[in-house]
């Protein structure tokens, strides 16, 4: 099914806090889009931000101190079961990816992230889903 996308400024992707550069870098990447990035530190704040805002990917970090992903995927999919996601992890092992592919994950990133494959991944999600080559290079 594809969806139409909203006009620009009201694209919506939320990610996971960090405590490194990773919001700042996805910010480089989707403001020159028009591209709104929220940031949930945990799997409340997920949940809270997916009720209040039209969101239309996820980016889940596996590795994340405050929340676990994997946890935060599965609570998610119980309300949003067609919201997309993206799951980011330092060690993608077969475990890992079975159980990503039994959520419905879209795409499973290795750490540190390249951002050049996270945009491939993001353009093929957002064509497939939406309809749109938003983020083409």
């Amino acid at each position: 099914m594809v969806l139409n996308l909203p006009k620009l400024n009201e694209i919506n992707v939320l990610a996971s806090e960090a405590n490194w550069a990773w919001p700042e870098a996805l910010r480089n990447l989707f403001k020159p889009r028009g591209v709104n990035l929220l940031v949930a530190e945990n799997t409340d704040e997920f949940v809270n931000i997916i009720e209040q805002r039209r969101i239309h990917t996820t980016i889940v970090d596996l590795d994340s101190e405050k929340s676990n992903g994997l946890t935060t995927v599965k609570i998610i999919r119980i309300e949003y079961p067609l919201l997309p996601c993206i799951l980011l992890t330092s060690a993608a092992c077969e475990a890992i990816l079975s159980k990503a592919l039994r959520l419905d994950v879209f795409s499973v990133i290795d750490k540190p992230v390249d951002m050049n494959i996270l945009r491939e991944q993001l353009n093929r999600l957002f064509v497939k889903k939406y309809n749109s080559d938003i983020f083409a290079e």
